[in-house]
């Protein structure tokens, strides 16, 4: 994900810039005061720094810097889980600073906060400089660098000590409980023992209900039957007799009437329906039971059911899916309350992260060597004669999720020194060549596609300074690389050239920047080399570091 354009509005003394950006190594020149770092602390900004109203041009209300990365895939979980729009095609970055020193920040479009910016910025760009010493001081990037250079996978250790702290706050949990939880287990051991005596089916409650209706009301409905079968059979006033004796008569005279024959048909019908009628009320007495014991049974489990639902203050349809949550919320409790068990599967996780974090440790170890050994030679072509890199790698006062190690970098800037701390090298300049030497070890490997050098080459120059820009271009080919260089030797090297220049407008001091090639650039080697007045001999010198 490279820096694609940088736009800024009233900030320090750049009234109105918009710059696009390549590939490849880009360097920023320009005179003393001219304003080469202004670039460096837009970006800055917008990457989450503390915003400060000394950032505004003096005359306008706000400052406003927006910047535009390539859109890559490994952003869009991020984006998606902080709640930005992950599907357009490019990341936009937008602060705002007013007079008062309030500054708003928007993530493509989205309303955004500096510790959200921050985050990004992380993931986007590393930018080295003598006092903005970024990720060789922060443990975890280091730890990352390490781990990147070692082929170092931490997920599944992430998830052994995750499971391992889930196995030791259980059984914590349990021992600081036990009182609790057994109390807990005999209330819920009482309430499914009552429960137990129904043991309630699933729909059982409705099917009761419609049995007992069916019971309770058997006498009626028999007498219901009875009288329906009555009226249907009678021997003389009888249904089924009437419409026989009407169907019949019609027939007969059908000979002489044939609207009568359709009249005959439902008749008939008719008679049919009635008996089939009466044959279903014949079988229906003939199986009706009042069966009063039966009637009593269901009386006393619709009147448990009912009082054990008041009772948990339930309705009595609840109470099958209660007694089923009462017996598993028990097992966990049982669970929870058998110590020996979680005891030993507390003992069996930490083993487990023990022997996967002791195997990655030895893995970091054997990495740590290789890159001191790798790092320590590239300082040797940077001005550090005799100057050793280590990584250091020592006990973790506790274990955690990324294993039992502390990995620091120590340098030494100079034969003759002791290693320190990366972070405690007294010289910016020896900070920066560091950063360079590290990071052309490490280029296929941090997540930052985009490295800035703010002078990395401060206090070297000659053969040195040629190295530097080697290195930078070498670097240039796998990242996006910006250096700001006062090197006529590192600008040379560059594959883009930008010049920052100073200019009087209305009686204000601004700068722009431009793109500068052909004989432009030639112009501003020269000067780089010679000064202000340019000659032939500085032109020449110029045109022979420029190359072909």
């Amino acid at each position: 994900m490279s820096l694609k354009r940088i736009s800024l509005r009233d900030f320090a003394i750049v009234r109105s810039l918009e710059l696009d950006l390549e590939n490849g190594f880009t360097v920023l020149t320009g005179e003393t005061g001219a304003g080469k770092s202004i670039l460096i602390d837009a970006l800055q900004l917008a990457l989450g720094t503390r915003a400060d109203a000394v950032v505004v041009r003096e005359g306008a209300a706000r400052a406003e810097v927006s910047v535009e990365f390539d859109h890559t895939e490994h952003l869009s979980a991020w984006l998606d889980d902080a709640g930005f729009d992950a599907t357009q095609p490019t990341l936009l970055l937008r602060r705002t600073v007013d007079a008062q020193g309030k500054s708003r920040a928007w993530v493509n479009g989205s309303a955004a906060t500096a510790t959200q910016l921050r985050d990004l910025g992380d993931r986007l760009v590393d930018i080295h400089g003598q006092h903005a010493w970024q990720s060789l001081t922060r443990p975890d990037a280091v730890r990352h660098l390490l781990d990147a250079y070692a082929q170092i996978d931490s997920g599944p250790l992430q998830a052994l000590w995750q499971a391992h702290r889930q196995a030791a706050q259980a059984l914590a949990d349990a021992q600081n409980a036990q009182a609790t939880l057994q109390s807990e287990r005999e209330r819920l051991a009482w309430q499914i023992s009552e429960i137990d005596k129904l043991a309630p089916a699933a729909d059982e409650w409705d099917d009761l209900n419609a049995q007992h209706h069916r019971l309770a009301n058997a006498h009626t409905l028999i007498e219901a039957a009875q009288q329906a079968l009555s009226a249907l059979e009678d021997d003389d006033q009888g249904a089924l007799r009437q419409l026989s004796a009407a169907s019949q008569s019609l027939q007969n005279q059908e000979h002489l009437e044939p609207d009568f024959r359709g009249l005959t048909e439902v008749l008939t019908s008719s008679l049919a329906q009635a008996g089939d009628a009466a044959h279903s009320l014949h079988a229906w007495l003939r199986r009706v039971d009042p069966d009063p014991d039966r009637l009593a049974q269901l009386d006393e489990r619709l009147t448990l059911w009912v009082s054990l639902a008041r009772r948990y203050k339930r309705t009595p349809e609840d109470l099958p899916a209660v007694w089923t949550q009462w017996r598993h919320d028990l097992q966990k409790l049982e669970a929870a309350t058998d110590l020996d068990a979680l005891s030993q599967a507390a003992h069996k996780a930490e083993a487990a992260y023990l022997k996967a974090a002791r195997v990655l440790s030895a893995k970091r170890a054997k990495a740590a060597s290789q890159l001191a050994q790798a790092v320590t030679q590239a300082m040797q072509g940077l001005g550090m004669q005799g100057g050793r890199f280590e990584v250091a790698l020592s006990q973790d006062d506790a274990p955690g999720p990324h294993g039992l190690d502390q990995v620091a970098f120590l340098v030494a800037g100079h034969a003759g020194s002791s290693p320190r701390p990366v972070g405690k090298v007294a010289s910016g300049g020896e900070l920066s060549r560091i950063a360079l030497a590290i990071a052309v070890t490490t280029s296929q490997l941090g997540t930052a596609h985009t490295l800035i050098f703010d002078e990395v080459d401060s206090g070297v120059g000659g053969a040195v300074a040629e190295t530097v820009g080697r290195l930078m271009k070498q670097l240039g080919a796998d990242r996006q690389v910006m250096a700001v260089t006062h090197l006529p030797q590192v600008a040379a090297c560059a594959d883009h050239h930008l010049q920052v220049s100073k200019q009087q407008q209305d009686g204000t001091t601004t700068s722009q920047v431009q793109v500068v090639t052909g004989e432009q650039r030639v112009a501003e080697i020269a000067r780089m080399l010679g000064g202000e007045r340019l000659s032939g001999t500085t032109l020449a010198h110029a045109r022979e570091l420029l190359g072909p």
